[in-house]
């Protein structure tokens, strides 16, 4: 009878109102007779383990997947009675249907079975591509030094009134940003000759992400370029004909880094008369378009030569869902060896040198060249080591990595090539985790390091972990505050952002020429820097409300998205450093990161909407859920095909089968409530002639209903939900350390959500508070 009952209550049509109902399955079944579990065990067996396996791991050439997932008991029973077995549904129905599913959820599909059943852990891992770029970069630093970071934007720009540096012909120095200049024929500014001249610009620029980068100059005049190398000319025209001259080249470049900038500029007399002068920096950052570059990547100060691996890695594994250092290959090996010999040659050529020189001048005259030197060689390779095993090194390592080395090799040269490879392959520096030695402050400096800046401890943290402030929770706290200061820090914070939202699908966002011609490349750029600029005004303002996120009713507009969106993009305040500036506010175009048009563009066609793709990604990355690949791969219905129907009535129409809805009515109920915005993020209120249906709901894991209608009941809904705070949380906790939060205690999620509660939902406490747990180490 209770079977009956629960069948009844959720049938359609039926008199409870599903918003409120909340039936609890396992309690239901509680009250059924003993043997139930049995008799599920026995259907199990009987209907199900020839496709699933004995214990729902899976068959080969069956369903391979394991039978783990996070719906509800009253989800899981719905679907086994509709699909299974397949084919034959009749044969498991009501009661046996209940009883399967019981039995399967509580065996190993449910949360609890899952965490019972195989107890997350942190496994063995190398570096990932991020971590060895940022890692190389870090041990280069420790000898060469790093300029800093500060609230001032562009480079300082020296002017003479000559054709070259004389100090007594120097009449201005400012801050210029950006660098886009065109003089024409006429003086840079007040007391220059405007027949000849010299400008002088000197800083650094900030990389806002990891990837190839293209540099771009522009420029009528004479001019030399030197970037990341402050010696090395990077562009070189120097003796200049009269025309324009054009230079690009291509670069990678490692996140939340400074790469020393240094830009001489040349206007000259000549017999011919006056000639016009410009000179214009432009760059084509990873997934963007070529543009000048803009003023808030410009650091003005003295920035010392910087090392960029440009030896290309292959991609790290992202089968679950965030990159980890899980995989080794052939291609993984050959990579790393090539790095280690390309870290050599820039270990040779630049920070030895500048190590001696730096040396000797402070001994002079204490012993001889050649004496010093040698001393210097075991001093600097010591130092070297240490830095990349992340803890000072002892006696048995010195031997290996360093004496026997310097023993082998006949000259210097050789043997600090030699010392670098061996270093640089080293499992110690590949695989941070095989420091098996007792807990100690110099895992905790490692760890915190990783964590925030997926590199090497600094001598900071290093003299930290000596001193032993690194051993208690509220020391580790106000270290990490402290490390998120870095650019390399909030790059990385910006970037796990990045991956909640799966925002890497909006690199290539491109939409139907005929249908939206003004839908340009450059348009799509200026969509993702709004998108970055308000994440990182949220994120980093005094509040740091993760909720804010979700909600605001305002965000940061160019002036191509105003001229696209309209008068609902219009900017309020004076763009000060670019052309980016604030909105206003207005609820009813905008909710957060959610509807931005850059994620609405990304989760549509080119030529209409997706409520599948909006669906998926809500149900995934924002609620948190577990999907399974379809059963089956299909097409959508083009819009052609049934003119009079709209982009829901297609969906509903494709996906009303029992077997896709066991997806679908999830998905589908999701991403309807986006409806709202058409294929590039404008609201509409129309659909083929029909008015616009937002009305959807979701399921939780509890099995409680919950229906909004549009995308500001969604949000509404999204802001309090607990599922949604745990998926947020859970997927930085993945992106900052490489593991799942269980791997580091049972009881670790709760702790990170009493203290976001505790802070105000603030994202930056949270990311401290992470970096924290990750520093005490894996359970």
């Amino acid at each position: 009878w209770l079977v009956i009952v629960l069948i009844a209550m959720r049938a359609p049509g039926s008199l409870a109102d599903e918003r409120e109902l909340v039936v609890d399955p396992a309690e239901a079944s509680r009250s059924i007779e003993p043997n139930f579990h049995e008799l599920g065990k026995q259907t199990f067996a009987s209907q199900c383990a020839s496709c699933h396996g004995e214990r729902g791991e899976g068959v080969e050439g069956e369903y391979e997947l394991p039978l783990i997932g996070d719906r509800t008991l009253d989800e899981l029973t719905s679907l086994v009675a509709a699909t299974m077995p397949e084919g034959e549904p009749e044969l498991c129905e009501a009661e046996d249907a209940l009883a399967v599913a019981r039995f399967v959820f509580d065996e190993f599909y449910g949360e609890e079975a899952q965490a019972r059943n195989v107890k997350p852990r942190a496994a063995l891992a190398r570096l990932t591509a991020e971590q060895y770029h940022q890692s190389l970069a870090d041990i280069f630093a420790h000898f060469m030094g790093k300029g800093s970071v500060g609230d001032e934007r562009g480079l300082t720009g020296i002017y003479f009134d000559h054709s070259g540096w004389k100090e007594e012909k120097k009449v201005l120095e400012r801050l210029d940003a950006p660098i886009a200049f065109d003089f024409g024929e006429a003086s840079p500014t007040e007391g220059i000759d405007e027949k000849r001249f010299a400008i002088y610009w000197n800083g650094g620029l900030l990389s806002p992400r990891s990837g190839r980068y293209q540099l771009t100059v522009r420029g009528m005049g004479a001019f030399i370029v030197k970037f990341m190398d402050d010696e090395q000319k990077f562009f070189d025209n120097h003796v200049q004909s009269g025309d324009q001259a054009e230079y690009s080249r291509s670069v990678e470049l490692a996140g939340g880094r400074v790469y020393p900038l240094k830009i001489e500029f040349y206007k000259r007399e000549r017999k011919t008369g006056i000639v016009p002068a410009s000179f214009e920096l432009l760059w084509r950052p990873p997934g963007g378009v070529e543009e000048v570059i803009p003023s808030r990547f410009l650091i003005p100060g003295g920035h010392p030569t910087a090392f960029a691996l440009q030896t290309p890695m292959p991609p790290d594994d992202r089968s679950a869902g965030y990159e980890r250092g899980s995989t080794i290959s052939q291609e993984w090996d050959q990579a790393t060896t090539q790095g280690a010999i390309e870290f050599a040659a820039a270990i040779t050529s630049k920070v030895w040198p500048t190590f001696v020189r730096r040396k000797l001048k402070s001994r002079r005259g204490e012993t001889s060249d050649a004496e010093a030197r040698g001393e210097l060689l075991k001093q600097f390779a010591t130092e070297l080591v240490s830095v990349a095993h992340r803890r000072p090194i002892d006696d048995e390592i010195l031997e290996r990595f360093v004496e026997s080395q310097l023993a082998a090799a006949s000259n210097e040269e050789e043997a600090l090539r030699r010392i670098v490879i061996l270093t640089i392959k080293s499992p110690r520096f590949l695989y941070p985790s095989t420091d098996i030695e007792a807990e100690s402050s110099f895992q905790r400096a490692r760890r915190l390091a990783l964590a925030l800046w997926d590199s090497v401890p600094d001598e900071s943290l290093i003299r930290a972990a000596e001193t032993g402030v690194l051993d208690r929770d509220d020391q580790l706290r106000d270290r990490a505050l402290r490390m998120l200061n870095d650019p390399r820090a909030r790059t990385k914070t910006h970037a796990a952002i990045a991956h909640w939202l799966d925002l890497q699908r909006a690199d290539d966002v491109t939409k139907s020429t005929s249908l939206h011609a003004d839908f340009t490349a450059e348009l799509a750029s200026d969509l993702r820097e709004s998108m970055m600029l308000f994440i990182e005004d949220v994120v980093w303002s005094n509040e740091s409300d993760y909720r804010e996120l979700i909600t605001a009713d305002w965000s940061y507009s160019s002036d191509r998205i105003e001229a696209f969106f309209g008068d609902a993009w219009r900017r309020i305040e004076e763009p000060l450093a670019g052309r980016f500036a604030r909105t206003a506010s207005d609820s009813d175009v905008r909710a957060g990161v959610i509807t931005h048009p850059l994620m609405m563009s990304a989760l549509a066609y080119g030529d209409a909407t997706s409520p599948i793709h909006g669906g998926v990604f809500l149900t995934r990355h924002v609620m948190g859920r577990i999907l399974r690949p379809p059963a089956e791969a299909f097409s959508p219905l083009s819009p052609d095909l049934h003119p009079d129907l709209t982009t829901r009535q297609r969906v509903e129409l494709q996906t009303g089968a029992a077997t896709c809805q066991a997806c679908h009515a999830t998905i589908n109920a999701l991403g309807f409530s986006l409806e709202e915005f058409d294929e590039v993020g404008r609201l509409r209120t129309w659909d083929r002639g029909k008015p616009i249906d937002a009305r959807g709901g979701y399921t939780d894991r509890r099995g409680k209903r919950v229906a909004f209608n549009g995308f500001r009941e969604l949000v509404e809904f999204l802001v309090s939900s607990e599922e949604v705070e745990t998926s947020f949380i859970g997927q930085l906790f993945l992106h900052f350390a490489k593991h799942p939060v269980g791997a580091y205690g049972d009881d670790r999620m709760i702790e990170l959500r009493m203290r976001f509660r505790d802070t105000n939902y603030s994202v930056r406490d949270l990311v401290v508070e992470i970096a924290v747990i990750i520093a005490r180490g894996p359970a």
